[in-house]
């Protein structure tokens, strides 16, 4: 992923969740420019058709494909991760875009809704695919986090397998991107030397339906701060794409740079407590 070309992701595969809309469709497309097979994971076939045939619109760009995925389910993850090993594909980049905010309930197993979602759910879909991108490599692997990372002080593990408890959520949120950061430094560390670099970001406060479930007044209150979804996919796409990214691996990134992270976040102990405890969940 560090060719030069007018296209240089031609011949690469990539799979981002959530592209049908926000940070995850403005990825999709830009990749697809760069001249990478995108396979768009998403919820709705019927509201990914119209990036679909965005993209299919560009000239001399990638293709496109639409995998379904309900990250709140793990059968339905494991049934989108066995359509695309099926293909026989490398995956050279998987970007782990999809997320909700200031939603309240559990997922199909019975987890914290947010948590399950925004960091199960993509547990689940890397370690499934795992070996595809090792044998890909040198390969990439993004994950959408956020600085309300910062506001996390720690993981209640119990809270996290039950429904939310809090009335705006927003306290889970971060709960859930918090456990992003650790998860993406912690694949960092088990996969040193393998030519998979990992990386976990900060988009921006971005105006894309994550925020969709954010109660009044909240969800007025935060669309006066809020970037666009073009300005918010900038870290990713840095992540994903650049030369100077590819000598780097498991770090937090704002505004396409590395950044020190919150205390919690650089907890490595933390870090292998959650992996070992996602393992063990998802199985």
């Amino acid at each position: 992923m560090t060719q030069t070309s007018s296209k240089p992701l031609a011949g690469k595969i990539a799979l981002v969740t959530g592209a049908n809309t926000g940070i995850g469709r403005v990825t999709a497309v830009a990749l697809a420019k760069q001249g990478a097979h995108v396979f768009l994971a998403c919820r709705s076939a019927q509201r990914a058709q119209p990036v679909l045939e965005e993209i299919r619109a560009l000239p001399d760009a990638g293709t496109a494909e639409l995998l379904p995925l309900a990250l709140d389910d793990f059968a339905s993850i494991r049934v989108c991760a066995e359509t695309f090993l099926a293909r026989s594909l490398p995956l050279h980049l998987l970007v782990n875009n999809a997320g909700l905010a200031g939603a309240r309930g559990h997922t199909r197993q019975g987890f914290e809704l947010a948590f399950g979602v925004n960091h199960l759910g993509h547990f689940l879909l890397t370690q499934l695919l795992l070996g595809r991108i090792e044998a890909a490599a040198p390969a990439r692997i993004v994950t959408v986090a956020s600085k309300a990372h910062y506001r996390a002080r720690g993981i209640d593990w119990e809270a996290v397998r039950a429904p939310t408890r809090t009335r705006t959520g927003v306290q889970e949120y971060g709960v859930s991107k918090l456990a992003n950061v650790l998860f993406s430094a912690e694949l960092a560390r088990r996969l040193a030397g393998s030519g998979v670099t990992t990386y976990s970001l900060h988009p921006g406060v971005v105006a894309t339906e994550v925020w969709r479930s954010l109660p009044w007044p909240l969800d007025w209150l935060l669309k006066l701060a809020l970037i666009s979804p073009e300005q918010g996919a900038q870290t990713t796409m840095h992540c994903a794409t650049s030369a100077s990214a590819a000598a780097e691996t498991g770090l937090y990134y704002d505004k396409c740079r590395p950044v020190t992270p919150s205390r919690a976040a650089r907890d490595a102990a933390l870090a292998a407590a959650l992996w070992e405890r996602s393992a063990e969940w998802v199985r």
